[in-house]
């Protein structure tokens, strides 16, 4: 651990930050897919959260050191936090296209959290780097407007599925800058990431089972979503645990714009894994966010 931390605004810490960067965008848009694909995505999102919660559980009791009792709080911040994030994403999946919202929701969210970095960090952008989030958002809402004028699955409920995608995006942006903010408040970093997993995972897959319990009541196939929610759970642990572990070892805001290339994976993970069409024109939209992340990382 002392190693880690000991790259703290190092250079060698920024380059590790950028693989751990990279490697939750990857991540990311897995577990995205894993949400969306074969079964109901709060069915999806309840097994995969008591998964990685019931995971956690014997690392935060016992390898990890307890958190200090200033933590307290903090975790019980970013749940809330999260609860509402992980409640308008099953909402966008259920009203829109993966490879719809999906890139809506990654690409909106570094905008807000560049500004919550500065506000919150004092993290300051070049001029080059504001053109990267420029090239990025350019490539969210053409893409939402190419969605809008030429996208035929759920066509009825596109609207508010982008509409609901911008405010998760919000939500993202809030969740990052919050976390960025709780994993540098504890001396032990694994500690914040072990807790955090254990209350929210134990705190939110009983809500989703309440809430959902006629779905919940009509599951046949047990086992598969069980395993489903096993690999997401391994999912989220790596691709939570990059950005995090990237945002203590270099800027937020430059993290969070890189982790958005994973519009470019999820992009094709939905049309190898989930068979949803993505033409030239989507595809380029697409690549458009993924050069403004790149713009925004290596102009710093």
């Amino acid at each position: 651990m002392d190693a880690l931390t000991g790259l703290e605004g190092t250079d060698a810490g920024h380059g590790l930050a950028l693989v751990l960067a990279l490697t939750a965008a990857l991540l990311h848009a897995i577990f995205g897919a894993l949400q969306k694909g074969r079964h109901d995505p709060w069915l999806s999102r309840m097994v995969i959260d008591a998964s990685y919660g019931l995971m956690a559980l014997p690392i935060a009791l016992f390898p990890v050191p307890w958190p200090e009792p200033h933590m307290w709080p903090i975790f019980a911040g970013a749940f809330v936090i999260h609860a509402t994030y992980k409640l308008l994403q099953g909402l966008c999946y259920t009203k829109g296209a993966y490879t719809v919202v999906y890139p809506v929701v990654r690409g909106t969210g570094p905008l807000f959290a560049v500004i919550g970095a500065s506000i919150v960090f004092g993290e300051r952008f070049t001029a080059l780097q504001w053109a990267g989030v420029a090239t990025l958002l350019a490539g969210i809402y053409g893409l939402a407007a190419y969605n809008l004028r030429h996208w035929t699955v759920d066509r009825e409920t596109m609207p508010l599925a982008l509409g609901l995608a911008v405010v998760t995006g919000l939500f993202v942006a809030l969740y990052t800058t919050y976390d960025a903010y709780g994993i540098r408040a504890t001396a032990n970093p694994f500690t914040f990431l072990a807790w955090f997993f254990l209350i929210d995972g134990l705190g939110f897959a009983p809500l989703v089972a309440w809430f959902h319990r006629r779905k919940v009541a009509e599951v046949t196939d047990w086992a598969s979503l069980a395993r489903r929610g096993v690999i997401g759970g391994l999912v989220a642990f790596g691709s939570f645990g990059s950005i995090m572990l990237a945002t203590r070892l270099d800027k937020v805001g430059e993290a969070a714009v890189l982790r958005e290339t994973s519009t470019v994976f999820a992009a094709l993970i939905g049309w190898l894994m989930l068979g949803e069409k993505t033409g030239p024109r989507r595809l380029a939209l697409m690549a458009l966010i993924a050069i403004g992340a790149v713009i925004v990382e290596f102009s710093g």
